[in-house]
């Protein structure tokens, strides 16, 4: 049986715990955040202004930082470490930092100086309807967010350094960091300025300053603090560029994809960006919690078996992925899909937020979730490439699924509006997994090892079994609707905890043991 070997395993799993218990702490914070937004700003004009200006310098980010950077960055730093002295490794994170800031610099002075312009660029919708007052209010406030990209690439440099010496706790707690300002800002700020909304785009200045100062005294504390130096010939850095640029398109396609979602949504009612925000904004929760967490914890892991050419333990990891992904991904596919509308109603139905808002944020929350499985897939197959720094194959896997995506999103927005840019991000997302597993397989890093049937078969019972449950005790739409916030909230975990451990106990049943996870 391919399985990681007991004592990488179980530090797997320990280091996944560590990861998922802060990002759920920062999902939590993250919620809040989005329940202010809801309450003070709803799917109005200034809330779709909001959205928009806040969506393009984190698409950059996930370019920069946490897509193909970081990819590219982490099995060379591996590597170094492995090898290396730790002077040579301080040096490469110098000059990745000092080269990775110079262009990041310069990229985000032409996003402040030409904010109009991306503004055109991205949102053609808001020219198209002669919205100028949404427009300027867009424009006005990515000139305050997109340094925001500069801020928060260099925190997940610093971050990316941390993992890889198996410091999972800071760099995850560090977006609690952007709610927290996010909420006092829109509490605190808001009253005092013309534009209230704006509000939201100095929390995420403020947030992108706390983030990187955050972090800094934790790599001092590792001897890792960099002197950062601009040498792009350096060899290391010049490995990291060219794993990088083809990377940049495929680490993120699911971020190409929300964009020319938000490029198409701009031409439809005012409040479908918003819509699209919150029922995304729920379907990051647990693609965070399990795709991103696991996926940031075997690549460090990862990188090394393929560096000590310990083929067995690379194909065990990965199917070690796979099974937890599996685990927590189709009963939240099903959870997510099911209880769509009382979630968003539960969480966000107040203020400024209407019933209409609730019921079409919940349309396109159900088809994203649809996708969530698709999504959690390509977050932990991809590093099975990146580890190997074979990164030209992910791109042609997500040019394909970007293509897919493009054809869909014309093909479905006309007939089902916002619904449809939801179900073609879905789609698009299971043809990258199914390609990137394909070729896994094919490549033959990846050997499913044995007691996948069964397994399978035992999630799948489980999740059948909690939906039933799911549909005995579930109130209908009105109660959502006519309840208070708390009597909503407190309804609305009872109902998941009921489904969660409906669906845990199931799999108890059908012989499952949790034991396997670290075997």
């Amino acid at each position: 049986m391919e399985q990681p070997n007991n004592s990488l395993s179980g530090k797997l799993l320990r280091s996944s715990f560590v990861v998922s218990l802060m990002t759920m702490l920062s999902r939590i914070f993250g919620l809040a955040r989005d329940m202010v937004i809801a309450y003070f700003f709803g799917a109005a004009a200034g809330a779709d202004a909001f959205f928009l200006a806040f969506r393009i310098p984190n698409f950059f980010r996930r370019l920069f930082a946490e897509g193909a950077f970081a990819q590219a960055f982490v099995p060379v730093l591996t590597e170094y470490k492995e090898n290396r002295t730790r002077e040579e490794v301080r040096a490469l994170i110098g000059k990745s930092a000092g080269s990775l800031g110079a262009v990041l610099a310069l990229l985000t002075l032409a996003g402040v100086l030409g904010a109009a312009v991306v503004i055109g660029v991205f949102a053609p919708g808001f020219v198209y309807h002669g919205d100028t007052a949404k427009f300027d209010l867009a424009t006005d406030m990515l000139r305050l967010t997109f340094p925001y990209l500069f801020l928060i690439s260099m925190t997940a440099l610093s971050g990316a350094v941390l993992n890889t010496y198996d410091k999972f706790a800071v760099p995850s707690f560090t977006p609690v960091l952007l709610n927290i300002s996010l909420i006092a800002s829109a509490v605190l700020l808001r009253p005092y300025l013309d534009a209230p909304v704006m509000a939201l785009a100095w929390g995420v200045l403020v947030a992108g300053v706390a983030q990187l100062t955050f972090q800094l005294p934790f790599l001092a504390r590792e001897n890792l603090l960099p002197l950062p130096s601009v040498d792009f010939k350096d060899p290391g850095v010049k490995r990291i560029g060219w794993l990088m640029l083809p990377a940049v398109f495929g680490a993120s396609v699911s971020q190409i994809n929300l964009l020319v979602d938000t490029l198409l949504a701009s031409f439809l009612e005012t409040g479908s960006l918003s819509w699209l925000y919150y029922s995304d904004r729920l379907l990051e929760l647990p693609l965070a919690l399990f795709g991103i967490t696991i996926a940031t914890v075997i690549l460090p892991g990862l990188s090394r078996e393929h560096t000590t050419e310990s083929g067995e333990a690379f194909s065990g990891t990965l199917n070690w992925a796979l099974r937890l992904v599996l685990l927590f991904g189709v009963p939240a596919t099903v959870a997510l899909v099911y209880l769509a509308e009382p979630l968003i109603a539960a969480l966000f139905y107040s203020g400024e937020l209407t019933v209409r808002d609730v019921a079409m944020s919940s349309y396109s929350l159900a088809a994203y979730g649809v996708g969530l499985l698709g999504h959690m897939m390509v977050k932990v197959l991809a590093p099975g490439y990146f580890a190997r720094q074979d990164t030209r194959t992910p791109v042609r896997y997500g040019i394909y699924a970007l293509v897919a995506n493009i054809v869909l999103n014309f093909a479905l927005v006309w007939q089902f509006k916002h619904v449809g840019l939801a179900m073609a991000t879905s789609i698009s997302a299971f043809l990258n997994a199914g390609l990137l597993l394909t070729g896994l397989l094919r490549a033959d890093v990846l050997r499913f090892s044995a007691g996948w049937k069964s397994f399978l078969l035992q999630v799948a019972i489980s999740s059948m079994v909690m939906l039933l449950v799911l549909y005995l005790i579930l109130p209908d739409m009105a109660y959502w609707i006519s309840e208070g916030f708390i009597s909503r909230m407190v309804t609305i975990v009872l109902i998941c905890f009921a489904g969660a451990v409906s669906y845990a106990a199931v799999l108890l049943c059908t012989g499952f043991r949790y034991q396997q996870l670290i075997r």
